[in-house]
């Protein structure tokens, strides 16, 4: 996902929960507040699965599809951020 995709309002979004995590990092385990994190975004993408549905077995019918799209979808953002990271390490760490 390229920046430029984007509207200025999911970047708040997403500086606003960042916000949050490392507010909640200050008086918990990074680790910790990383997999709550993982963990509120796998309840949500299922909510967003599911109420797309009518019924039980269009979830089980498209279960598959979706769990693929959102684990490439993290994949591919984890290595773009890492990626950010690896070439701005000097400018972020200093």
């Amino acid at each position: 996902m390229s920046d430029t995709t984007q509207d200025e309002s999911f970047w708040d979004r997403a500086d606003e929960i960042i916000n949050l995590a490392n507010k909640q990092a200050e008086d918990a385990e990074s680790d910790d507040v990383s997999s709550s994190l993982l963990y509120a975004t796998a309840r949500f993408n299922a909510f967003l699965v599911a109420s797309s549905a009518e019924k039980a077995d269009d979830i089980k019918a498209g279960k598959d599809a979706a769990v693929e799209y959102f684990t490439e979808q993290y994949r591919q953002l984890l290595i773009d951020n890492i990626d950010e990271y690896i070439e701005n390490f000097d400018e972020y760490n200093a």
